[in-house]
This record gives C-alpha cells, sequence and structure tokens, in this order.
C-alpha cells in the first residue's frame, strides 16, 4: 500500500525566518503537519499520506494508464516530497504542491517510456464481448441500467485516455478531484486561462469522441460546454 512508504532520511527543515514569521495557531491543520515532517516527523508526513494518497494515486493512473506503475510512480512521488518537504510554502494549499511534483514525476516517466519506444495498452473498463443476462424478473430493468452505465464509464475511460495529458490531468483534477482552477494552475505550474483554456477544449474532444458512439447509447452528460 501506499500508506506504507519507506522513508530515507530526514525532510530539510523549513528556514528560521519562516518559523518565525508563522504563528502555530494560524497555520491549517496540513501545513501545521508539514511542518512537524520538515523537522523530521515521519508520523506527521504519514497523515499527509493517508490523506492524499488517493488523490496522487488517481493523478498518476490518469497520466501513466497502468496500475501497477502509477502506484510505484505515486510512491516514489511521496518520497521525493519528504525530501523537499522544507521548500513548502505553508501559506499555500498542500494539495497543488504535492500533486505537481506527482505530475512531474509522471511526465519525466512517459518521456523515459516514449524514449524507449514502448506502447501503452489502453486501459478497457470492461472485457466486452459478453452478452446480458435476460432477466425474467423485475430486477432486468435495473440489470439494463446497470450495463448501459458500465458502458458509459468504460466509453469515457477509453476517450479520456486518448487525450493529450494536460488535458488528461486537468479532466482529472477538476472533474475527480473537484480542485479549483486556481489549485490546478498551481498542480501544473500554468496560468488559470491555460487551465480553463485546457479544460474548454478536453471537453470539446470529449463530447467529439463520445458523440461517434451507437445510436441507443446513454448521452454522456460529464462534461458541459
Amino acid at each position: 500500500m501506499i500508506g506504507a512508504i519507506a522513508l530515507a532520511g530526514v525532510g530539510a527543515a523549513w528556514p528560521a525566518e519562516v518559523e518565525r514569521e508563522l504563528a502555530p495557531e494560524l497555520l491549517p491543520v496540513e501545513a501545521k503537519l508539514a511542518r512537524a515532517a520538515a523537522r523530521g516527523d515521519r508520523e506527521a508526513f504519514a497523515r499527509l499520506v493517508d490523506v492524499h494518497k488517493r488523490p496522487m494515486l488517481g493523478l498518476c493512473v490518469r497520466l501513466l494508464g497502468d496500475r501497477e506503475e502509477a502506484r510505484d510512480a505515486a510512491q516514489e512521488a511521496f518520497v521525493r516530497a519528504w525530501s523537499a518537504i522544507g521548500a513548502y510554502d505553508p501559506s499555500q494549499p498542500f494539495a497543488p504542491w504535492l500533486l505537481r511534483i506527482a505530475r512531474n514525476h509522471c511526465i519525466d516517466l512517459a518521456r523515459r517510456r516514449a524514449q524507449l519506444g514502448r506502447v501503452v495498452a489502453l486501459d478497457a473498463a470492461s472485457e466486452g464481448g459478453e452478452s446480458p443476462l435476460e432477466l425474467a424478473d423485475p430486477a432486468a430493468a435495473a440489470a439494463d441500467e446497470q450495463l448501459a452505465q458500465a458502458q458509459l464509464a468504460a466509453s469515457v475511460g477509453v476517450a479520456v485516455e486518448a487525450l493529450p495529458a494536460n488535458y488528461r490531468t486537468v479532466i482529472q483534477l477538476f472533474h475527480v478531484e473537484h480542485m479549483s482552477y486556481k489549485e490546478i494552475a498551481a498542480v501544473m505550474d500554468v496560468p488559470i486561462g491555460t487551465v480553463m483554456t485546457w479544460l474548454h477544449r478536453a471537453r470539446a474532444r470529449l463530447r467529439e469522441a463520445l458523440s461517434t458512439r451507437p445510436e441507443g447509447s446513454p448521452e454522456a452528460s460529464e462534461f458541459p460546454p
């Protein structure tokens, strides 16, 4: 599990001027934990890992497309965050700082993989090819609805995986992690306007891709204009 991370060494200490200027009672909880981690408190950092391991893994999966590789990448990103915790600015939200480390690591991995000529297969959400069971009771309608939703989820997943990395990232952070434009901009180290442009273009591509589904398929409403 990602929560069980072997942390080597001790995080860098906070600069003295930061220690003097920040009143502990005014710090948000995560900033307090980060400050404790910077002093070498591994339990404090483990609490941050517990809070952020799900969005961390989700972003890595979205960028790398392989769940096992994403687990390794997420763990490495946490180790890097531990090593660099002294550089975190406690006046800023912790999640964008952490996810930026994960994103940069995943981009590096993807570039190395591309250089090696590896081709990553899209992770299909369903096997397909199986005929739905015909049930002779009222549960059949519910089963049909579940099947339709599963098919939609599979279609959306494949469509998202086909997007460029930046578009996949904004979709993951906005629609799955529910982060604000400002937070996403911090993660991706770009202006807010760029985030808005990427999100708009990503949605447009997804609507176009999903509009080609067979007639009778459920409509996707997750990606408004």
